[in-house]
């Protein structure tokens, strides 16, 4: 390793915000320089990794996610604790651009010393988790940060991509359950660990309890996603900052449940297996677009899937084929 990266990780580990905030910059680079100097710093922080509550936040957009989190990451800090805050902006799908940022959206968190928030695009990564997300969560960890939130876009099918580097899965949802309660999908409802009413204010109390016992029915219909934790549903106001001592205190409960269980251990090396797959999928996808992009011969086998000339099985078989014949050669 060299002296850069040495002194990068040292900073990292004695709580260096700017070095913290390089090394996040470096894996998330996708030049392939970067992407080894980004592993062997990932490698040496590795053993000051995992002492963390790792908790996701996920909800469909204006149920204020961004509120609850700074409500939430003020709360802790008030209580002692380092928090470390990776958010999601939605992005444009064409210009890639970013449409909020974390100050202007979580200003009086941002402005806590002890607190760290990385906004991301989204882009096109499917339930607005970027690719890195799971090495930033490492690298916050390693800087002492002890509870680390993920937001996320929205509701989505890709949600899992959260609970798969999180211990917690939060689902934020509005009061008025009724209709809403059937548009809600049932995997996403599967995957949370707590669910919170929000926005119970302005008259909307007891509206946000009658919902609040409306989804406590539905989930008994649901499987439960850990045999040892029954599944919570409790309302708060994150702008009022109500209830947010109780969602907290659900969070720390859950969190004894599965390590007492076994569970977070087994929980989190899952995860670690399902990380090393999906990276080497994401790196052979990358590979591939590098080495048959456009120009190159093999360009011509999308072509023909687009104009429904080959079926893209057929396409993928031919591409798999050539890259491996490349590979052997080389």
């Amino acid at each position: 390793m060299s002296q850069i990266l040495s002194d990068t990780a040292a900073g990292i580990l004695d709580g260096d915000r700017r070095a913290l905030a390089r090394a996040i910059t470096l894996i998330e680079s996708t030049r392939r320089d970067h992407r080894a100097e980004s592993g062997a710093l990932l490698e040496q922080l590795m053993p000051h990794t995992g002492n963390s509550i790792r908790v996701g936040v996920s909800g469909a957009p204006g149920v204020g996610k961004s509120t609850f989190i700074e409500a939430l990451g003020n709360h802790l800090i008030d209580n002692g604790h380092k928090v470390a805050v990776l958010t999601v902006d939605p992005s444009s799908a064409i210009s890639g651009g970013s449409i909020l940022g974390d100050k202007t959206r979580m200003e009086t968190l941002a402005r806590r010393r002890e607190a760290f928030i990385r906004p991301s695009p989204s882009g096109n990564t499917l339930g607005g988790v970027t690719r890195r997300s799971r090495e930033t969560l490492l690298l916050c960890e390693a800087a002492g940060f002890d509870v680390i939130l993920v937001e996320t876009v929205g509701v989505g099918q890709s949600e899992t991509r959260v609970a798969d580097m999180t211990d917690m899965f939060v689902l934020l949802l509005q009061p008025g359950a009724g209709d809403q309660l059937q548009g809600i999908k049932r995997g996403i409802m599967e995957l949370a660990d707590l669910i919170l009413v929000n926005q119970a204010d302005d008259g909307r109390e007891e509206l946000a309890r009658k919902s609040a016992n409306e989804y406590r029915h539905a989930l008994h219909l649901l499987r439960p996603r850990s045999p040892n934790w029954k599944v919570e549903v409790a309302t708060c106001s994150a702008r009022d900052q109500e209830g947010i001592d109780t969602a907290w205190e659900a969070v720390e409960r859950h969190q004894a449940a599965l390590e007492s269980s076994g569970e977070l251990s087994e929980r989190r090396a899952g995860q670690a297996r399902t990380w090393l797959w999906s990276e080497v999928q994401d790196s052979l996808i990358a590979d591939l677009r590098q080495k048959y992009g456009t120009g190159h011969p093999i360009s011509e086998l999308e072509t023909a899937v687009s104009e429904g000339r080959m079926p893209a099985t057929t396409a993928a078989q031919h591409l798999l084929k050539k890259y491996l014949e490349t590979s052997n050669d080389e």
